[in-house]
This record gives structure tokens, C-alpha cells and sequence, in this order.
């Protein structure tokens, strides 16, 4: 998709869909179902019908940390948000600028040698960009080596200009999230999952839908930034690579709860199309040349159309059916971001029932 379709600012989710009004609870927002350029409009409480016994949602389990830290350079306020923490110990970070209204806009990054103070006498010196094509993250090393110990007691939620106010950490945890051995997280919301509940799940699960859970700590992806996805850690555990592999032995769909999951899952599926126990870190950027190898479908939040996200929404459906339902999504007042509205896009094709049936 192009810059052509514009994204009103009227239409962001300001706060958390339990906020809105008496009785709501996170499964309150909208659902827009899609199935090849057939699109139809429902409540996030319908899932459980748009999906059979023998369908598997792959679900991301990394928590999410209180990644944004106050910091100055020399007099200067800055807010750093840590994205993710290297092999050697440093860590990739951001430095934004406060706006004056509890939010942050970007800045420049480096020069390499710049010096931030931390609260407790910390200090984190920038040494390079992460990468060659960008100065927006860098790696930095940090004098306190206990940094998930910093961000647990100095650190807040990475919050974005959208938004109406602060929220605690508890908001931007998913049903799914549980507790890494190392302490490591997402620094911004695995957020396709957010609108499930434990009711919710446990209607799934008595209708016969399955769960395969892998792990993907998403870094920092400012909303200003529209970049391709930079090097995450992930984990497909022995357990989900077989639910997958049994699921997609039979007639069952393979659908992802999130573009983390979508890159987790392909990147660890060998030549043969089987999936396989993996951890490490993935590179890799899910496009329509490249294609997915796994999915059949995908739950996914709203995206920017300038997002790279868009790119694997057209891998797994078709530029013509993005768009289609992108449209729909404008034209019927739906909400983005992270606490906005949610998208499940349903495939065509031998083993699955009519788009209609699908979308009715």
C-alpha cells in the first residue's frame, strides 16, 4: 500500500478499549473480517464463531517491560527507550525528546560518544548505529549491568503521541504473557492480542481451537519511523512446532495473533515446509516476493499505510484485499493502534469454507 490512504488522527485509540465506557472490558472492540476482498463487519466477542474446531492461533508469550527511562545530556531532558539487548551485553536504544504533554517526539541519534545520565548515578554512552542505513537506534553500553533491574524500578511504559495519558505497565501485558527465565520482554506490545480475555480463550478452546505459543521480543518501532523490522529474539519451542506441523497435516488453518508470531513461525520453517524448534535471532522481513511459507491467516491490529506491516498483510492475502479491506476499515470509523480495533484475515482456497460462509 502507498502514503496515498491517509489514516485520520481522529481515528486512533486513545485509551484502552475497558476505559471507554461502563461494562467494557478488552474484548470490546471491533472485528473486520476479511477473506480474499469479501469483508465483513462484527464484534471481537464473534471470534470464536468466524473460527472452527482444528484451526491454530500461534500466540506470542513475551511480556511486555517499562522500556522508556528520563535521561539528560548535559542540562537537556531525553527520554530513552530501550529496544533490545545485544549478545555482548550492550543495548539498542532510542533517544527521543519530551513534547511538553507526557509523550515524545523523535530526534536525532548519536554521535557516537554521547553520554546519557540515568536515574541511580547510571550512565549510557552511544558507540555506533545499529545499522549502517539508520542513525535512529543505537548501540549503547550502560554502566549498570542489571539493566531489566533499571527499567523494573526507574522505567515506564513507551508511550506514543496518540495517546490520552499514562497507563500502567498491567495495560500493555497480553492474556498470553508470561515470565521469560532471563527477565527479557518486548519494549512495545505484542498488541495483536491484546482484545483476548480468559473468557474469551476459554470459549476457543471448548469449540476445539487450538493454541501453539512461540516467543518474539519486539523492539522499539516509533511510530514516526515506518522502517523495515530490525533483528528480534525468538523461540518456536519442540511443543508449537509439532501442534503446527499435526495442524497443518490436517484441515486445520494456521493463523497468527500478530506480525510477531507471522515472523517467528517463518523463520523457522526449513526447505521442506516443515516447522522446527528454533531460538536465536531473525532478520527476516516478510513481503509478497518472499511470501509465507506457514500462515494461512492472520489476526493483526491496524497499521499505518506507510507501515512495513502492510507488506506481510499483502504476502499472506493480496495487495487487492488489503486494500479492499483497509477501505472498509476507513470508511466504517475504525480505530488504530495498539488499543484500536483488530483485523482477521481469513484465506481462500482447497480446505476452507466459502469466503461468504466465512464473512457472513
Amino acid at each position: 500500500m502507498t502514503t496515498t490512504v491517509r489514516v485520520p488522527e481522529e481515528r486512533s485509540a486513545r485509551v484502552p478499549a475497558e476505559q471507554r465506557g461502563p461494562g467494557r472490558d478488552r474484548d470490546s472492540v471491533r472485528l473486520l473480517v476479511s477473506c480474499g476482498t469479501e469483508v465483513s463487519h462484527h464484534a471481537f466477542v464473534e471470534l470464536p464463531r468466524r473460527l472452527r474446531a482444528g484451526d491454530l492461533l500461534i500466540v506470542n508469550t513475551s511480556p511486555t517491560l517499562a522500556s522508556a527511562v528520563d535521561g539528560w545530556i548535559g542540562h537537556a531532558r531525553v527520554v530513552v527507550h530501550f529496544s533490545t539487548r545485544g549478545d555482548d551485553g550492550r543495548w539498542a536504544v532510542e533517544l527521543r525528546d519530551p513534547d511538553g504533554r507526557g509523550t515524545t517526539r523523535a530526534r536525532a541519534g548519536g554521535p557516537a560518544g554521547t553520554e546519557v545520565r540515568l536515574a541511580g548515578d547510571v550512565r549510557l554512552v552511544l558507540e555506533e548505529p545499529l545499522t549502517p542505513y539508520g542513525s535512529r537506534l543505537w548501540w549503547g553500553r550502560v554502566s549498570e549491568p542489571d539493566v531489566l533491574g533499571l527499567l523494573r524500578r526507574h522505567g515506564r511504559p513507551i508511550r506514543y503521541s496518540y495517546t490520552q495519558r499514562d497507563q500502567p505497565l498491567s495495560v500493555y501485558q497480553t492474556v498470553f504473557a508470561l515470565p521469560s527465565a532471563d527477565g527479557s520482554g518486548s519494549a512495545e506490545m505484542p498488541s495483536a492480542a491484546r482484545p483476548f480475555t480468559a473468557r474469551l480463550v476459554a470459549e476457543l478452546v471448548s469449540r476445539g481451537v487450538q493454541f501453539a505459543p512461540i516467543t518474539l521480543h519486539t523492539g522499539v518501532a516509533s511510530a514516526e519511523a515506518h522502517e523495515p523490522p530490525y533483528p528480534e529474539r525468538y523461540e518456536v519451542p519442540e511443543a508449537s512446532a509439532r501442534l503446527i506441523n499435526a495442524a497443518r497435516a490436517g484441515e486445520g488453518r494456521i493463523l497468527a495473533v500478530g506480525t510477531t508470531a507471522v515472523r517467528a513461525v517463518e523463520s523457522a520453517v526449513d526447505a521442506g515446509g516443515v516447522v522446527r524448534a528454533r531460538k536465536g535471532w531473525t532478520d527476516l522481513v516478510v513481503t509478497p516476493e518472499r511470501g509465507v511459507r506457514v500462515v494461512d491467516g492472520l489476526l493483526t491490529g491496524l497499521h499505518e499505510p506507510e507501515a512495513s506491516h502492510l507488506l506481510m498483510l499483502e504476502a499472506i492475502a493480496g495487495r487487492a484485499a488489503i486494500e479492499r479491506s483497509y477501505g472498509e476499515a476507513l470508511s466504517g470509523l475504525y480505530l488504530w493502534h495498539e488499543f484500536g480495533d483488530v483485523h482477521l484475515i481469513l484465506p481462500e482456497g482447497p480446505h476452507t469454507e466459502s469466503c461468504s460462509s466465512n464473512c457472513r
